[in-house]
Parts: C-alpha cells; sequence; structure tokens
C-alpha cells in the first residue's frame, strides 16, 4: 500500500491549522514536517514547539524530517512533541545508530535518510535498525525543486537492500515529486510519496492525493 505525505513546507505557515485540516478531509496518510537549522541545509523552517501545536490540531501521523546537523541533540524535543517517525540523517553528525535506537526506544518510527550524492550503500551497517529509508531526490534544503532522474537507479537499489536485509522496512522518497512522475517512483520500489507543491498547489487537493497514492 503505498502512503501519502504531503510536505507541510508548502503550506500556509499563517493559516496552517487549517491547512492540517485540508490535508486530513484530502486523504492525506501522514504529514511530512521539515525541519531545517541552516546549517546541515541552507535554509530554516520550523522546531519542536511547532510540531507540538501542531499535533494537537490534527489527526495525521507526524512524518518529521530532521534536517540538522546534531538530531542527536534535538532528539527529546520531538519525541515528546508527538513525532510519530523520525528521520535523521546518514551525512548528520550524531552518533546514527545510537540515535536510531533511541527512536525506536521510545516507540517512534526510525527513518534514515540519504541526500542524492550519497550511496545506497551507507544505509547498509544501518538498515536492521530502520523502520524507513528515505531517498531525497532533490538536494534538500528547499521546497518546489525539480525531480532528479538519477536518483532512480537509488530508488531501485534500496528497494533491493531492503527487500533482501529488511522487508517491513517502507522506502520513502522526497523531493521535486509530481502527478507526472510519481509512477517511476513508486515503480523503482517507493511506498511513501512525500510531495509539497503539487500537493498544496494543486486545483483539487484530494484528486493530487489520489493520483499520487493510487
Amino acid at each position: 500500500m503505498i502512503k501519502v505525505s504531503p510536505s507541510i513546507l508548502s503550506a500556509d505557515f499563517a493559516n496552517l491549522e487549517r491547512d492540517m485540516k485540508r490535508l486530513e478531509v484530502a486523504g492525506a496518510d501522514w504529514a511530512h514536517v521539515d525541519v531545517m537549522d541552516g546549517h546541515f541545509v541552507p535554509n530554516i523552517s520550523i522546531g519542536a514547539p511547532v510540531v507540538r501545536a501542531i499535533s494537537k490540531v490534527s489527526k495525521l501521523p507526524l512524518d518529521v524530517h530532521l534536517m540538522i546537523s546534531d538530531p542527536a541533540f534535538y532528539l527529546d524535543d520531538f519525541i515528546k512533541a508527538g513525532a510519530y517517525a523520525i528521520t535523521i540523517h546518514e551525512e548528520c553528525d550524531s552518533d546514527i545508530g545510537e540515535t536510531l535506537r533511541r527512536i525506536k526506544d521510545a516507540g517512534v518510527l526510525a527513518a534514515l535518510s540519504i541526500k542524492p550524492k550519497t550511496p545506497v550503500s551507507a544505509l547498509e551497517k544501518y538498515i536492521d535498525l530502520l523502520d524507513m529509508v528515505l531517498i531525497m531526490t532533490v538536494e534538500p534544503g528547499f521546497g518546489g525543486q525539480k525531480f532528479i532522474e538519477d536518483c532512480l537507479p537509488k530508488i531501485s537499489e534500496a528497494r533491493s537492500l531492503i527487500d533482501a536485509k529488511n522487508p517491513a522496512c517502507l522506502l520513502e522518497i522526497d523531493g521535486g515529486v509530481t502527478t507526472e512522475n510519481v509512477e517511476r517512483a513508486k515503480e523503482a520500489g517507493a511506498n511513501v510519496i512525500v510531495a509539497g507543491s503539487s500537493v498544496f498547489g494543486a486545483p483539487d487537493m484530494a484528486e493530487a492525493i489520489r493520483l499520487l497514492g493510487k
């Protein structure tokens, strides 16, 4: 089953509760929350207080993506804020194995992401700890970028790794995903789809979510 996790980076932050309700009504499975520190990526977004606020007004599971240099330092804040899943980056400065174990011990889905230039082989030593792998299909930091076609073989490679080592692990993609290119990503093995502008900018949000997840 395909899950659709729209990125609230493309929402109207002045009307965030309204847009979270719109996602619920439109049939989203999760809500993807991009957390950026201005250091790991060249942009700053939101922190744990906003995640906590969202969790109080939305029934959607919060798929929290920590694009920050030291996720271990802030981990407890996001767990307490109500994260359903927490993704850290293989390229971060924290002890990855220890951080993933802390996420799992808290009863939260533990996920590991790699940037477009990081090989899938970097995931292998952690695969047994993972509930989800996230393949970035743009350079992280800003919404509205174009899908990097060269990432399609990486999705297939990650699917092969998951099928061989941890079949229960989900495979998420994030970056430039539209209703026009999503089929190739799903054919490559992705089963959790993150999309921002193609959902929030669609004339019919429910139809966009349906097409991404069908």
